[in-house]
């Protein structure tokens, strides 16, 4: 799968029922892309190299030069200067910090846990309204200017896209319904902590929000998502209302975007918001290295629905903490409180 920041449902709106034409073109454009993408992509092998500690980022950032070929013209490798271009030494910078927020949160060594190196193009097509990884690179778009902008501002995008990367390096989470809106949850969750990492935030100060900036001015909106009140991230007439459903009794049965997975991802989304909250401190040391410790362990399996991945955190905190420790009893009650637990 090609697994893009922009929910697919977002697009069609603007390519249905928007009054601006060029604004319907550039959906319909920016879609076909992505099902194209989608089509072309590589599998990533499922089992991880042998992990190491070299700790070294190994950057490509490529020029798509408004074409829509990838990888494009190699414009700023590792330990080069600032190329002048603000798109590539933005995008160049976003995948320093997701390195460094791996390493020092949790020992890993780039998205396959080797060292993998981390390539990115910029500049693809014209006006393109996304950014995606494709299973081998991040690909960002410029945007259109009216509804959103450049791709490579928010760091939550680019750190969101990296991890479908971890995931499928590790737990390699199906693409469709529940396992899917999990694979997005779990990109929504450390796209967050990326961001709050490089903030120094604690839970209490962090936002939640996903893709903040991104939507350009003028639309209604505070971002793509929202993990503390999911469906509240934007209502603006040319882009439709957010969706997403913030526990089990709203959950949206559909065929389209494979089941939900940009829908229904808000379920756990708001419940690690829920026990980040309730452990306090800096997210990613507590419920992250949970999160984390879940979808690395081996103990998932590729077709896991919200209950089973409610489970293997629930057991994740309990080798951690006890099973009567604070943490654990806090990963439990965030699940109820979604309707994923009883």
């Amino acid at each position: 799968m090609r697994c893009t920041i922009v929910p697919p449902h977002m697009l069609e709106q603007v390519a249905q029922d928007t009054d601006d034409p060029a604004l319907r073109a550039i959906a319909r454009r920016t879609l076909v892309l992505s099902a194209a993408q989608r089509v072309e992509r590589r599998s990533l092998p499922v089992q991880p190299p042998a992990p190491t500690e070299d700790f070294v980022p190994n950057r490509t950032i490529n020029d798509a030069e408004n074409l829509e070929q990838l990888p494009g013209r190699a414009v700023r490798a590792e330990g080069a200067p600032a190329s002048g271009d603000r798109i590539v030494d933005q995008a160049y910078e976003w995948l320093g910090v997701t390195f460094d927020f791996f390493e020092a949160a949790y020992r890993r060594n780039s998205i396959d846990g080797a060292g993998l190196p981390m390539i990115s193009t910029v500049h693809y097509g014209r006006d393109y309204d996304n950014a995606f990884w494709n299973g081998e690179q991040m690909v960002y778009g410029d945007g259109d200017g009216t509804l959103f902008n450049a791709f490579t501002g928010p760091l939550d995008v680019t750190g969101h896209e990296l991890v479908h990367g971890i995931t499928q390096y590790t737990a390699n989470l199906e693409y469709f319904s529940q396992s899917g809106a999990l694979n997005e949850s779990v990109s929504d969750v450390f796209g967050s902590l990326i961001k709050q990492w490089h903030l120094g935030q604690t839970a209490d100060q962090a936002d939640w929000l996903i893709g903040q900036g991104l939507l350009a001015d003028g639309v209604n909106s505070k971002a793509l998502r929202s993990m503390k009140e999911p469906g509240t991230a934007y209502d603006d007439p040319r882009l439709g209302k957010d969706p997403q459903p913030g526990h089990m009794d709203d959950y949206v049965d559909t065929p389209r975007d494979n089941g939900g997975v940009h829908i229904n991802s808000g379920i756990p989304n708001r419940a690690f918001y829920l026990a980040a909250t309730e452990m306090g401190g800096h997210a990613w040391e507590k419920a992250g290295r949970i999160w984390y410790d879940t979808l690395t362990g081996g103990q998932l399996s590729s077709t896991v629905d919200f209950s089973g991945f409610a489970a293997a955190t629930v057991a994740s905190a309990t080798g951690a903490y006890g099973a009567d420790g604070a943490e654990t009893e806090a990963v439990r009650r965030a699940w109820r409180g979604v309707g994923v637990s009883q």
